[in-house]
């Protein structure tokens, strides 16, 4: 019985390792016992090495707790060494900025005034037309303003330099290829006369520099011809020639309000109908002044003509004057005066036709010009009641009207009245020949009509 329980715990010792070993059930006790022993030594073969890797894992896990361990303190005596010599460093680094402080104290104000002149000269390097040909100067003198690290020798040369290249551009004509954009907003690449920092123009056409993108633009509107033509010739000029050229101080600015400036038909348009009205009326006291004139020469040469001559030609006044002498010679001194005076009276009307015309379109013109004054300066009043005086733009117009009109008003009126004038002067000269060809007619027939008596 107790034989038959130790096989028993045997079996279920070895149930694990005979299930491993074969799923055959043995047969018999020795069979039995043969496997039990094989199995228990294949659990001391893998205990064995299970325990040698383990003791092998130990030892290098040993070792590698040895190599870290040496690790650390070459490190912390590196640390050590190092924080050594960071303070060393550091001591050095304190004492190294007290001497620099103290040999450098001139040298700040030296920096500070670098500093401001760059400051001072971007802004006018910046706008300057020289930049459109040379903006790396802006660009340079706005890195040295701007940063706060102190600027090397090399650098603070570079902004006398800078500074010189300026001043010697500015008496200099240069001529350079350069991109401008054009009145149709296209960019296009022409040839570009600078004088200096004041004007430059292309192709007869001046130009405006902008400071914010760096480009050159033609200007929308262009000063008078006569500047253009003198910019045209002096960029057909030779080398080395003497040629006038048009200077702007200003840099742009006065070049920009000449263009700016209206013509002689915007100057009418801002006078409205009144305007109109006024040069119609000077126009038709040019046209009547420009026929009399005509007329008065032509009647002048004849009557000169007439004066040289015996027999009356009765195709100008003097000769048909003189036909009443002829035709009535025989008549007494009393009648030939009246009929010459009648003869004269049917000229002097024709002589004098259109002057008085003229003398009222002389009057009437700056009456016209008044009116346009007065009605532009209610055109402004009305301009301020409605939008107040804020903004100019709003009463250009009828300030505009009132003084264009007048001006209108006075151009046409003193041309009209010197012309008046000059015409009358001629008929009054002609009027004059006419009273002293009669008047020595008719001393001649009374000195003809003693001569009869006494005979």
């Amino acid at each position: 019985m107790k034989m038959r329980y130790i096989l028993l715990g045997l079996s279920l010792l070895a149930t694990p390792v005979l299930a491993n070993h074969s799923n055959e059930k043995p047969t018999n006790l020795d069979e039995l016992f043969e496997r039990v022993k094989h199995d228990r030594m294949m659990e001391q073969e893998q205990h064995q090495r299970r325990e040698a890797n383990f003791i092998n894992m130990r030892d290098q896990q040993a070792q590698l707790l040895a190599e870290a361990k040496a690790q650390l303190e070459a490190q912390e005596a590196k640390t050590a060494s190092l924080n050594e010599l960071f303070q060393q460093q550091e001591q050095l680094l304190a004492e190294q900025q007290a001497d620099l402080m103290m040999k450098s104290g001139s040298l700040g104000e030296l920096f500070g005034t670098v500093r401001q002149v760059a400051n001072e000269s971007r802004s006018v390097l910046g706008s300057s037309m020289i930049a459109a040909q040379h903006p790396e100067q802006s660009v340079f003198l706005n890195d040295i303003a701007d940063r706060k690290e102190q600027p090397t020798i090399n650098e603070i040369r570079e902004v006398w330099l800078a500074l010189q290249h300026e001043m010697t551009a500015s008496g200099k004509v240069t001529q350079f290829p350069l991109s401008i954009i054009t009145t149709q907003g296209v960019v296009a690449e022409k040839q570009v006369t600078r004088i200096g920092p004041f004007t430059a123009f292309s192709e007869g056409q001046f130009l405006r520099y902008l400071p914010d993108n760096g480009n050159m633009v033609e200007l929308g509107r262009q000063p008078v011809s006569r500047l253009q033509q003198i910019a045209t010739e002096f960029e057909a000029a030779p080398a080395g020639s003497l040629i006038p050229v048009v200077i702007d101080p200003s840099r742009g600015a006065i070049m920009d309000l000449l263009g700016q400036k209206p013509d002689a038909k915007e100057r009418v348009t801002q006078g409205g109908w009144i305007g109109y009205l006024i040069l119609a009326l000077g126009a038709i006291g040019l046209l009547i002044a420009l026929q009399r004139f005509i007329s008065l020469s032509v009647t002048g040469q004849k009557v000169a003509k007439q004066q040289k001559q015996t027999e009356a030609n009765e195709n100008n006044p003097l000769g048909r004057i003189l036909s009443v002498y002829r035709a009535d010679l025989a008549n007494d001194i009393e009648t030939l005066t009246l009929k010459l005076d009648e003869a004269i009276l049917r000229e002097v009307p024709k002589v004098e036709r259109g002057l008085a015309t003229l003398a009222i379109l002389a009057a009437i013109a700056p009456m016209l010009g008044l009116l346009g004054t007065v009605s532009g300066m209610i055109e402004t009043f009305q301009s301020i009641t409605l939008f107040g005086t804020g903004d100019p733009k709003m009463m250009s117009s009828g300030i505009s009207q009132a003084l264009v009109t007048t001006e209108l008003g006075l151009a046409v009126a003193i041309p009209l009245l010197l012309l008046h004038s000059l015409l009358s002067s001629k008929s009054n000269r002609l009027v004059q020949v006419f009273d002293e060809e009669s008047a020595t007619l008719i001393a001649r027939n009374a000195e003809q009509d003693n001569g009869r008596i006494q005979s």
